[in-house]
């Protein structure tokens, strides 16, 4: 999906700067902004995170965190092949995909208000701080994520609304989204796991998930408002 250029691109020194520059500054800015906050919006997988590092330590939970931010790859290529080609053959396919991807993002919106406050269901009293092996809950992890499809659909509706035409090839600046998607996604998941003591509090807190929940709704309404609008 085209979007307006950066401006700053007759200051470019080489073709790759200018192709670095016409990613737009402040769209990767916007595209990171918007990957943490639906980051931290609680989910199956921070709540699984957080309840991994209060029932088996906190090394288990980044080891978890580690598999699950490496799932990602497999959907930022699956996303980037695939939308990469349909982008740059068919605009009528492209719109097709883009009124899609709003209407999936509408959706999830419409979900976030149905969710129920799951995380309250962690037994917070039953301590059971028994680590495990690494490598196999950084394979659990791993599997859990590329297994759902749900992500790869979230980011062929997510990604196209911040690549540009005149930057890198489309499937390169796909790949660079989802590598800033997947290290914040890394850095937030580990961060949930080692202050998951602190974080016990508000999730059994009513307010905590009500606010959740009407975040989540408002930023998903938003991206999908902005991909339905978005031009090619």
């Amino acid at each position: 999906m085209v979007v307006a250029s950066f401006q700053g691109r007759d200051f470019c020194e080489s073709e790759f700067n200018c192709k670095f520059v016409d990613m737009d500054i402040q769209l990767i800015t916007s595209f990171l902004v918007a990957s943490v906050i639906l980051t931290l919006m609680p989910g199956p997988d921070n709540i699984f995170v957080l309840s991994e590092s209060l029932t088996k330590g906190k090394r288990n939970g980044l080891a978890i965190s580690l598999g699950l931010s490496l799932g990602l790859i497999v959907h930022t290529i699956a996303a980037a092949s695939g939308l990469s080609i349909v982008i740059q053959k068919s605009a009528v396919a492209f719109s097709i995909i883009k009124y899609l991807g709003a209407a999936y993002l509408f959706y999830l919106a419409y979900q976030a208000t149905k969710e129920k406050t799951t995380g309250t269901d962690i037994n917070l009293e039953a301590l059971q701080q028994n680590e495990e092996n690494v490598k196999p809950l950084i394979r659990k992890g791993f599997l859990m994520n590329i297994l759902n499809p749900k992500v790869s659909l979230f980011f062929i509706a997510f990604f196209p609304q911040f690549v540009t035409a005149d930057g890198f090839h489309i499937a390169l600046q796909m790949i660079i989204l989802g590598l800033i998607f997947m290290l914040q996604a890394m850095l937030i998941f580990s961060s949930i796991s080692l202050l998951s003591g602190r974080l016990s509090k508000y999730v059994r807190n009513p307010r905590f998930w009500k606010v959740t929940k009407w975040t989540k709704f408002s930023v998903l309404s938003l991206l999908g408002l902005t991909l339905a609008v978005a031009k090619k």
